[in-house]
């Protein structure tokens, strides 16, 4: 069956769907002994498709990884950084920092911590990060000062950000700790870059730690600072909608044992 070279791509592990667009348009990608176009279409089982010079076989497709990490300060939510700082690929053992494409899905601030996916499967990075699938995320940021109810108000409604007007978001106070500092819970279902920053910054009380404590129903819940874990069976059915086709319950096999590994657990 004929799909998208990207689409085909990103099930193989190689990259996520937009990284796999860009490596088409950058002339990476050959079908046939020709290099590829954007949208184009082919057929694993008929066509021969090469990234980089490599053949690629639909029978060396890798066994989908599903990680939750929590990831420190100081870390970039990339593969790797042009200025030599470590990545969130660098918290991860040699097997899976060797196995094929595992990516962060989406990215957290270099100054945040929380929790970051990381996958191989290029169709759920495709689905967790396009904005029609508005997929909630929860974060705890500790603020500076007391914002009063009609600043919260405002943040919760929406405000004018960079000539757009912010989606709705729900906002509570969850510690007041002195005039000086609040401890906020916020969820959003759009990630603007550093929105949450920018918003305090406007709103007055700028941010003073952040950081993210749950994907849609994956939470962190006392998973320690730097480390990571396997997706459960159940979190995996979230990141497969209906429309998707769902992967075993045994796809996470690989992280486990890595993992296992790595931690002694």
């Amino acid at each position: 069956m004929t799909e998208r070279l990207q689409k085909i791509l990103a099930q193989w592990g190689i990259a996520s769907r937009r990284q796999a667009e860009q490596m088409i348009v950058d002339g990476r990608v050959h079908v046939n002994g020709h290099v590829a176009q954007l949208g184009q279409k082919a057929d694993p089982t008929l066509d021969h498709i090469a990234v980089d010079g490599t053949l690629i076989r639909p029978n060396q497709r890798p066994q989908p990884v599903y990680l939750l990490l929590h990831k420190p300060l100081g870390i970039v939510s990339t593969c790797d950084d042009p200025q030599g700082r470590p990545t969130v690929l660098d918290l991860l053992s040699p097997d899976l920092r060797n196995h094929s494409g595992i990516h962060p899905v989406g990215r957290l601030d270099v100054d945040s911590t929380g929790a970051l996916l990381l996958t191989n499967d290029g169709d759920v990075t495709f689905w967790l990060t396009h904005p029609r699938h508005s997929i909630a995320k929860t974060y705890h940021v500790w603020v500076k000062g007391q914002p009063t109810t009609a600043v919260l108000d405002q943040w919760r409604h929406g405000i004018w950000l960079e000539g757009r007007r912010t989606r709705p978001a729900k906002v509570r106070i969850l510690t007041l700790q002195s005039p000086t500092q609040t401890l906020l819970e916020i969820e959003l279902r759009e990630g603007r870059n550093r929105q949450i920053r920018k918003i305090a910054d406007q709103l007055g009380h700028p941010v003073l730690r952040l950081c993210r404590v749950a994907i849609g129903p994956i939470r962190l819940d006392g998973l320690p600072y730097g480390q990571y874990r396997p997706l459960t069976s159940t979190e995996i059915e979230f990141l497969h909608p209906v429309e998707q086709t769902k992967p075993s319950i045994s796809t996470s096999v690989i992280g486990e044992r890595a993992i296992s590994r790595a931690t002694g657990l």
